[in-house]
C-alpha cells in the first residue's frame, strides 16, 4: 500500500534526535496526518514492525539501530477553539515546536505557559512526559487531547484527569503506552492571569532586569536567559536537556540527609515528601564539567550529559549509569533517567 509521504527505509535518525547519536531506523515515515497513521495501521507488513513515535527526539537515547518503524509527528496547526469568561482555549498539533507554541501564546496575549519557555521538544512529547520547570507543569494548563489508539484505529478524547499526570509521567507512559500517538492537545489558559516567580532564579532574573510587576513575557524572557545560560544548544552540542529526574523522599529521608548533609537542597512537595535537587547531589559527586570519553557532564548544569563528539548511546548510558552509582553510594538516593533509552 502506497503511503504518503512514502516510508523510507535504512533511515539515520542522526539528525532527529538531540544527543546527536548516529543510529538508523529500518523503517521511517513523517506523519502529517490521521490519515497517514491509518494507512501504517492497515497495511500488514508496516503494522508487524515495532513502532517507535518521534517528536523533537529530545526526550530518547538511541543505543542501536531501531529495527522497525519510525513515525515522526508532523502534524501542524494552532488555534483558538473556544473561551469563555475565565480561559482560552488554544489547540495545537502534536508535530508543533513546544517553544514556538509558547512564543504564539504571549504573541497573543496568553500567559499560562511561559515558565515552560525555551524547553526542547514538541507539542505532542508535552503531556506524554508531563514536562515541567520552574514552578509549573503541563498538567496544570491541559484541559484535553486527542489521541490516535494504534490498537483500534480509534480517535479518542482524553481530558486532564483521563491523562493520569504524575511528576514526569502520563498515561501514556502507562496503559497508553507504546499504542497511544497524541494528535493534538488543547490549552485551558487563565485570563485571569497570575505570576509564578516563586523559583529563586527566577525571581532573581527579573530583579536584574528591573522588573518588579513582571507580565507574561517578562517571565518568559527570564526563562529563557536562565535556561540559555545553564543548558548547551543541542545543534552545537548534543544533550537531551535534564538528563535525571529531581528525587521524592520522604520527610524522614530528607531530614536524615539534612542531618548529614545540611547544605541539601530541597522542596517540600507534601507534609510527608520532599523534591531533591538531582543536579545538586551529582555536583557534591564531583561529575560537573567531567568527561568520559566522548561524553561528559556538561560545566554549568550537572543534570546535563553531552555528546562531545561521536558518542555512541551506550557510551551515554554508561555514564548515566555511572553516576547513579556514585549518587546511591554516597546519599543512598536513586536518581532516574528522564529520556527513554530505545
Amino acid at each position: 500500500m502506497t503511503i504518503s509521504p512514502p516510508v523510507q527505509y535504512d533511515f539515520s535518525l542522526r539528525h532527529h534526535n538531540t544527543f546527536g547519536v548516529e543510529a538508523r531506523a529500518h523503517a521511517y515515515a513523517e506523519v502529517t496526518s490521521t490519515a497517514v497513521l491509518a494507512s501504517i495501521r492497515n497495511d500488514h507488513m508496516l503494522s508487524a514492525l515495532p513502532r517507535l513515535v518521534l517528536g523533537g527526539g529530545s526526550n530518547i537515547v538511541l543505543t542501536r539501530d531501531f529495527p522497525g518503524l519510525v513515525m515522526h509527528m508532523d502534524m501542524k496547526g494552532i488555534d483558538v477553539v473556544a473561551e469563555n469568561d475565565d480561559f482560552t482555549l488554544v489547540r495545537a498539533a502534536a508535530g508543533e515546536n513546544w517553544h514556538q507554541f509558547v512564543l504564539w501564546t504571549l504573541d497573543h496575549a496568553l500567559g499560562g505557559l511561559e515558565n515552560l519557555s525555551l524547553i526542547p521538544g514538541s507539542v505532542g512529547a508535552a503531556p506524554i512526559q508531563n514536562i515541567g520547570a520552574y514552578g509549573v507543569e503541563a498538567k496544570d494548563y491541559v484541559h484535553a487531547l486527542r489521541a490516535y489508539d494504534f490498537g483500534t484505529g480509534a480517535i479518542t478524547t482524553l481530558n486532564n484527569a483521563d491523562c493520569r499526570f504524575g511528576y514526569r509521567d502520563s498515561i501514556f507512559k502507562q496503559g497508553l503506552q507504546g499504542r497511544g500517538i497524541v494528535l493534538d492537545v488543547t490549552f485551558a489558559l487563565p485570563k485571569r492571569w497570575q505570576a509564578n516567580v516563586g523559583y529563586e532564579d527566577v525571581a532573581r532574573k527579573l530583579e536584574e532586569n528591573g522588573v518588579s510587576a513582571p507580565c507574561a513575557r517578562d517571565i518568559s524572557e527570564a526563562v529563557i536567559a536562565i535556561r540559555t545560560a545553564k543548558l548547551p544548544d543541542p545543534a552545537i552540542i548534543g544533550n537531551a536537556g535534564s538528563f535525571f529526574k529531581n528525587p521524592i523522599v520522604t520527610t524522614q529521608q530528607r531530614d536524615a540527609l539534612c542531618s548529614a548533609f545540611p547544605r541539601l537542597v530541597s522542596y517540600r512537595q507534601s507534609e510527608s515528601e520532599y523534591k531533591l535537587a538531582a543536579g545538586w547531589l551529582i555536583d557534591q559527586c564531583g561529575w560537573k564539567g567531567r568527561t568520559h570519553g566522548s561524553v561528559g557532564v556538561y560545566e554549568k548544569q550537572a543534570l546535563v550529559l553531552v555528546n562531545l563528539g561521536g558518542a555512541t548511546g551506550a557510551d551515554i548510558v554508561h555514564l548515566a549509569n555511572t553516576i547513579q552509582a556514585d549518587v546511591l553510594d554516597r546519599f543512598g538516593v536513586q536518581l532516574e533517567s528522564e529520556p527513554v533509552y530505545v
